[in-house]
């Protein structure tokens, strides 16, 4: 049998705790170290899945990856920690909530040639890998990722939600980059830190169609939702049922010699979804395999600043 791989957990909050669990689940990894600079919440958690507890990051030469889920103001000094003792790194999105700094933690991963990864969870999302495959030529994404307010996400929703779907958008036009940004920001809540938006309304010109996308962190609901678009079909994804539903059209007819009534007929079709798993526990067998040399490591690694650089520019234009 294989011998797990050790890895190291930075950062114990909200998504801390579920990478924990999904590790201590994991039949290829083991949880080895928790590292966290609150002694009550790191061990806390080290003692649930049996693993050691350290404040500070220190020497990984105990462990075989590191996975980085503190908040994303600290990413950017952490993850250029770990990346120069050559250490796998698989970060939580984005990278930084800065593109220089993003750029600057890429460039050191390409440079020691360490595998890096960020933690775009809707990439590995069943209904979204489904979507995926069954995409062929699409002309518009509409995607909608509102929810009630976090007090514990201090960034704006830019980094912390929209980023999600323009990577979607970005890998449904072939991995292709926009070629025009158009957007506009509101800030609202009384609670927000000065600077961070609380909704964002952007457009995306790609070469073959467009993509708009929506983020709100003051709505009522909890809404994802994915809309593609194609010449002949439409594909509808709910990110939080997991599910796909295919519509095409079939006819509209007269049902009444004035023509004052009609019919529409449409083809309702509902695929099979391509993985029933966890989106975690995917993207960390993805990451896994990242690290066993499974995975292109410069293509994962050039896979990681597009939507980067696209939420960058929707900040840019909103300000302009």
């Amino acid at each position: 049998m294989t011998a797990k791989h050790r890895v190291a957990l930075i950062g114990t909050g909200s998504m801390g705790s579920l990478h924990a669990r999904v590790l201590s689940q994991s039949d290829r990894a083991e949880l080895v170290r928790v590292v966290d600079p609150r002694e009550d919440a790191g061990r806390a958690v080290a003692e649930r899945f049996g693993a050691a507890w350290t404040p500070e990051i220190d020497s990984l030469a105990d462990v075989d990856a590191v996975v980085l889920a503190a908040a994303t103001e600290a990413h950017h000094k952490l993850a250029l920690e770990v990346l120069d003792q050559a250490t796998p790194l698989l970060v939580e999105k984005p990278v930084c909530d800065d593109l220089a700094a993003s750029e600057e933690v890429v460039a050191l991963s390409e440079r020691r040639d360490v595998p890096l990864m960020c933690g775009l969870l809707e990439r590995y999302n069943p209904a979204v890998m489904t979507a995926l495959q069954l995409i062929s030529e699409p002309v518009h994404v509409m995607a909608r990722r509102h929810g009630p307010y976090a007090p514990r996400i201090r960034t704006g929703v830019s980094w912390d939600l929209l980023v999600h779907d323009v990577d979607i958008a970005i890998q449904c036009f072939s991995g292709v980059e926009p070629t025009r940004v158009a957007s506009g920001v509101g800030y609202f809540h009384p609670d927000s830190v000065p600077g961070a938006e609380d909704n964002v309304e952007t457009v995306l010109t790609f070469p073959t169609g467009l993509a708009t996308v929506s983020a709100s962190r003051i709505g009522q609901r909890k809404v994802r939702s994915l809309v593609v678009s194609e010449i002949d079909r439409l594909i509808e994804i709910d990110l939080l049922r997991r599910d796909v539903t295919i519509y095409r059209h079939v006819s509209h007819d007269a049902v009444t010699p004035d023509g004052l009534g009609y019919r529409q007929q449409t083809v309702i079709e509902i695929p099979e979804l391509v993985s029933a798993r966890e989106p975690l526990a995917t993207q960390l067998d993805r990451f896994l395999d990242l690290v066993e040399g499974r995975v292109d490591a410069a293509q994962e690694r050039r896979s990681i600043l597009p939507a980067h650089r696209v939420v960058a520019r929707v900040l840019e234009t909103a300000a302009g």
